[in-house]
């Protein structure tokens, strides 16, 4: 970045976004009442843009544009102009967002947004280049054009944000109420089933987005219903994924997502919520099949995640540049000579035959679509494949690939390393939380969860305010922006995996506070579903309701999840009640696109049944309320609740947040067993098997 002599009011913000504009020429400032009042009292308009520090046109933009001292004055002299980061305020990200689809059709980052001081939009665009190009206009004609209009054409201005008002504030016919059955959920599979790329794995054509939310949905439909082509389309995308280069095979970890459909050239940003969601798909679908490779595909996200993505403090960084050095990929992509000096010969020759590394390189530039010579590591085939290619046992083959693997990473860390956006964000560190715990408990490595444990003590300590109030983002010792949606969702989300991995009474007892404080900020009273921002936060121009589950699960469908397993662990079906009327308002919405909706998908399916209560009653140090423990932990029933309860020892904490549990006690001395099935308990048992077959033994929907 090229920096000016002064700075902008940015310089004092903690956003990395918003810092790497300090230097910019444009007079930017933060979202606040100053910008507004400026622009009151000198009657302009404003000049939102909208970003993240790891987005790839963002910099295109800044580098053009608002480096550009002829556009900054152009700018400065029309505008008060102001900067947002969309990952510390996506309450004004989703806002205008949602302004720019309605006007363009389209959205994404750079967001540009032209409104009246009293934040009412009339202009939206994406990317603006510097000069215009092809049919799209540029910023050196466009700001000439806005002033003018605003200077002379009030009354159209006014018409076109009374429209936009008028269009925010109606509710959308989608919004509506309705009940839905197992049919939606076969109806969203036979969606999937027809987009599935049988040769490649994954969903549609490129650019190919992972979204793990909707191979765990897949997962869950096939542990009911038996489809195997359901299993199929899991586990052939998770195969292709992790042999394909959008995984970073040096040093591990998923890329955004792919730009082909042989998932080769990634977009190569990595995000921490990916990393998250990742883990978790890995985890149960090594959980459902017993497939060491997906085991060992989690341990590697999380072993790049504590060593590059990890806060001294035990929390977790936002995400990774795809630029170094102003070129996308530098940092992962190799020549065949770079390859050859960081590696003997013999190593050299192995990990090119392997990894497919050639002297003319092994993808096309994504732009001029012309082959360069450079490298994604990537593999073609199972490893178990290739090290018989190469005439190696396997384990000699691993030894050595892991040796190659450690010098090329010791080789790469001396290279100008991507930009790291080291804010630390409540919504994506409660994934984390929750694919920790998850992974530490169902592969069985204890210290997964004593980082999850960690972690979420990081956000309990110091991003609440006077140890209360919810806070959203963490950066450079300061915690600020009051909690949205997502953060309470995916933090009780983690919360309640820890208590799974843990059974620490004091994590359900945490779960079920953050849960009424989220009912009491967020829920729609009168319509159902829950509102993105609290109900004392900052005006916008509407409040949003978001179903759709996108990149990742949205807050609603995290929410929903969260409540009916809180429900199932205390009993208390006033929870479930919120859960059932949330998936009601969004149900024309899921009848229309189920496959949208697969995260609240996979929360139905769990209230259609079977679903399962398991109460564990017997002494903590007991060997068999272990194994009745791991014998939970090692069978893939996702629609299961488990509580503990240490047999006959007084253990008010749990009786008090599960009152179903207090006769719920150890038979003839042994660690018991009790199962409930949609809420029709069996007999007790002492015996494991037992226990298993009570739990398989309600294999077919009851409703």
């Amino acid at each position: 970045m090229v920096e000016s002599k002064t700075s902008n009011r940015l310089i004092h913000e903690k956003s990395p976004y918003l810092l790497q504009h300090a230097h910019n020429p444009v007079d930017w400032y933060p979202w606040g009442k100053e910008a507004f009042f400026k622009a009151r009292e000198e009657n302009k308009p404003i000049f939102l843009s909208i970003g993240y520090s790891t987005c790839h046109w963002c910099h295109v933009m800044e580098k053009e544009s608002f480096e550009d001292e002829q556009v900054a004055d152009l700018m400065n002299q029309a505008f008060v102009n102001i900067k947002v980061d969309r990952e510390e305020r996506p309450d004004i990200d989703k806002t205008y967002m949602q302004v720019a689809q309605m006007i363009t059709g389209r959205g994404g980052w750079p967001l540009t947004i032209i409104m009246t001081p009293d934040k009412e939009p009339f202009f939206a665009s994406t990317y603006i280049p510097k000069k215009g190009r092809f049919n799209q206009i540029g910023m050196l004609d466009l700001i000439p054009q806005i002033r003018k209009l605003w200077e002379d054409d009030q009354a159209r201005i006014s018409d076109v944000t009374n429209k936009i008002k008028q269009a925010l504030n109606q509710k959308p016919s989608t919004m509506e109420e309705r009940s839905l059955d197992r049919s939606t959920i076969d109806d969203a599979f036979h969606v999937y089933s027809q987009r599935f790329d049988d040769e490649n794995g994954g969903f549609g054509r490129a650019p190919k987005f992972p979204s793990p939310h909707n191979l765990i949905f897949l997962l869950r439909y096939w542990r009911r219903s038996k489809d195997q082509w359901a299993l199929h389309m899991v586990e052939k995308t998770l195969d292709k994924m992790r042999l394909g280069g959008i995984f970073d095979h040096i040093g591990y970890g998923f890329h955004r997502y792919s730009t082909d459909a042989q998932w080769l050239l990634p977009h190569f940003e990595k995000m921490l919520y990916d990393q998250a969601m990742h883990i978790m798909a890995y985890t149960e679908a090594y959980q459902a099949t017993k497939n060491q490779n997906y085991a060992e595909t989690a341990h590697e996200i999380i072993e790049y995640l504590q060593r590059d993505m990890m806060d001294e403090g035990g929390a977790f960084y936002s995400a990774e540049d795809a630029d170094s050095e102003g070129e996308e990929g530098k940092f992962y992509i190799w020549t065949k000579q770079e390859i050859e000096n960081a590696l003997s010969d013999e190593e050299s020759l192995l990990f090119a035959k392997a990894y497919n590394i050639s002297k003319d390189g092994n993808f096309r530039d994504e732009a001029t679509h012309k082959r360069t010579v450079a490298n994604i590591p990537h593999l073609l085939h199972d490893e178990e494949k290739i090290a018989e290619q190469l005439g190696l046992d396997f384990d000699s083959y691993v030894a050595l690939m892991d040796r190659i693997r450690i010098k090329l990473l010791e080789t790469r860390e001396k290279r100008i390393r991507p930009h790291l956006d080291d804010k630390i964000l409540t919504d994506w560190n409660g994934l984390v939380i929750a694919a920790l715990a998850k992974a530490g408990h169902v592969i069985g490595v204890p210290h997964y969860v004593t980082q999850a444990e960690k972690a979420l003590d990081f956000i309990l300590s110091r991003m609440r305010r006077d140890g209360e109030q919810l806070l959203h983002r963490y950066r450079d010792n300061e915690a600020d922006v009051d909690a949205f949606l997502d953060d309470y969702a995916f933090l009780i989300w983690g919360i309640i995996e820890l208590y799974e991995s843990t059974f620490k009474t004091k994590y359900l007892q945490l779960a079920l506070e953050l849960a009424k404080e989220m009912i009491e900020k967020f829920l729609d009273e009168e319509q159902g579903a829950f509102f993105f921002s609290s109900h004392d936060s900052e005006e916008l121009l509407t409040r949003n309701k978001d179903g759709y589950d996108g990149a990742i699960p949205s807050g609603n469908s995290a929410a929903v999840l969260d409540l009916v397993r809180l429900s199932r662990l205390t009993g208390d079906t006033s929870l479930e009640d919120i859960a059932e009327q949330t998936i009601r308002s969004f149900g024309v919405s899921i009848s229309n696109s189920g496959a949208g909706f697969s995260w609240m998908l996979t929360a139905l399916d769990y209230l259609l049944g079977p679903s399962f209560e398991i109460v564990i009653a017997g002494s903590k140090f007991d060997e068999q309320t272990e194994k009745m423990i791991d014998a939970l932990r090692n069978h893939y029933i996702p629609t299961k609740v488990v509580i503990y309860k240490p047999g006959r020892e007084i253990d008010n904490e749990i009786a008090a947040l599960a009152p179903y549990t207090k006769y719920y006690d150890v038979v003839e001395g042994k660690a018991t067993a009790h199962v409930c099935v949609e809420h029709n308990c069996k007999l007790p048992t002492n015996d494991v098997s037992k226990m298993i077959e009570l739990l398989n033994s309600e294999e077919t929907p009851t409703k």
